[in-house]
């Protein structure tokens, strides 16, 4: 079983221990293992977007980084501003429920930024 957490940045697994740290090598992202330790005991239950900003229902987002849909030939587009989010039950990390000309989706609030 693997005990080393997913990116806490891209959410890629292909993690992997490097002294203290952690490192991702798909976005390069590292990270020190106490902080992941304080991560798993701060669970508020607060959806915050990738600047650490709390997100609400209403909200109105942008996205960070170009997003495929799974399953369709459809990309989300960086930099699209998304208005009037839900927040939603948070099922497989895709917090944020929201509507936009292409459908509805749920996303990863990860790749959002409050706008």
């Amino acid at each position: 079983m693997n005990t080393i957490p997913a990116c806490p940045q891209c959410t890629m697994e292909n993690t992997y221990q490097d002294g203290e740290n952690y490192v991702c090598p798909d976005c390069g992202h590292e990270w020190l293992i106490a902080e992941e330790s304080e991560d798993a005991s701060d669970t508020d239950g607060i959806v915050r977007d990738c600047n650490g900003n709390p997100l609400a229902d209403g909200d109105s987002v942008i996205l960070i980084k170009d997003l495929k849909v799974k399953g369709s030939s459809t990309v989300l587009k960086k930099g699209t501003k998304v208005k009037s989010i839900r927040l939603g039950n948070g099922t497989d990390g895709h917090e944020v429920d929201c509507r936009m000309e292409n459908g509805s989706f749920m996303l990863k609030a990860i790749f959002l930024k409050k706008a």
